[in-house]
């Protein structure tokens, strides 16, 4: 898939013309003219040598033109012939549904194989595939939350949380003890490790060769074409028993699942108890000290007041002794 770069890069071009190589399918030789010397030196170095998908091995070539001659023909290079009418239907554009005809501009060819007009596809800003919305990323590497290590990792089946094993940092039964979440997957071989039982939870796992599920420790080894002897000769009854282990199992699953969800809603009830326990005691406190800050403010006016009136009661005594004194004379 062609990035934005290469957009910007075909926007300083002119197809002049497509035409088969050596009359070779699916290998073309076109020719480009450029604007400026600079857009023609990064074509270059973006496109030369490149893959044109990861699904093909052949790489595109860039190669500089001296000089170009026509023969048979005389005319302008505007105005070149169509090429003859296939004999098959053309596709179509996605986007504007007109056909896929390389005359008319060039077509883009994405890793999902869509085609698509060039100029049709530059406007699209999303960097998905409008048809499928194919993305070409890399998917992220999954580490553990904790100490950010790759190896060795279980993921939670209840919420999530990825951790290394017991034989790194031990993050993920850690996160049992914490949370009481007591089913984990083992990233590197799907199974689902039961911290409770100490066991894995199911029977049955997918093998690696044949992709087909097969029994977990099983002592049936098919050492001989046909299974001679073993129990699981008839493929019939093979197949109708694995059906119903495999029922079996999903039950379990379910089961299983529907009593971690229950006691998962008891651990959060618990936490929002907690929670709420702590709210109303730090309103309590906060209530408390409110009200002791406002009783120590009234006692030391209380004091104040207490303090004026006994220098007001001795002020008044003063001036009725002064008073009597005056009056005896």
């Amino acid at each position: 898939m062609l990035t934005s770069a290469s957009f910007v890069l075909l926007s300083f071009t002119t197809f002049w013309r497509c035409e088969l190589l050596d009359g070779m399918e699916d290998r073309y030789s076109i020719l480009i003219r450029f604007d400026t010397q600079d857009s023609t030196d990064k074509f270059y170095l973006h496109f030369n040598g490149r893959q044109f998908n990861s699904l093909e091995e052949e790489v595109c070539r860039v190669l500089f033109t001296v000089d170009v001659q026509f023969t048979g023909y005389s005319g302008s290079l505007e105005h070149t012939k169509p090429s003859p009418t296939s004999t098959t239907e053309q596709p179509s554009c996605p986007v504007c549904l007109e056909r896929l005809d390389q005359d008319m501009g060039g077509i883009l060819t994405t890793i999902c194989n869509h085609s698509f007009h060039c100029s049709c596809i530059s406007k699209w800003t999303d960097s998905s595939c409008p048809v499928c919305r194919y993305c070409q990323q890399q998917p992220e590497k999954s580490i553990c939350f904790v100490c950010q290590t790759s190896e060795n990792l279980w993921i939670c089946v209840l919420c999530g949380f990825v951790g290394c094993g017991r034989y790194k940092g031990g993050h993920a039964i850690r996160h049992w003890k914490e949370t009481q979440h007591c089913y984990s997957l083992e990233l590197d071989t799907q199974r689902v490790w039961d911290y409770v039982g100490d066991n894995y939870v199911h029977r049955l796992i997918q093998s690696k060769t044949d992709g087909k599920l097969v029994e977990l420790n099983s002592h049936c080894v098919h050492a001989y074409d046909g299974c001679g002897g073993c129990k699981c000769a008839d493929s019939g009854v093979s197949e109708a028993l694995l059906k119903s282990k495999v029922e079996a199992i999903v039950n379990e699953y379910n089961e299983l699942l529907a009593t971690q969800l229950e006691n998962q809603k008891l651990y959060f009830d618990t936490l929002l108890e907690e929670v709420k326990e702590e709210t109303e005691r730090e309103i309590s406190e906060a209530v408390k000290k409110a009200v002791a800050q406002k009783l120590q403010k009234l006692q030391a006016k209380l004091d104040r007041c207490i303090k004026e009136k006994k220098f007001l009661d001795d002020v008044s005594q003063y001036l009725v002794c002064n008073w009597a004194y005056i009056g005896f004379f």
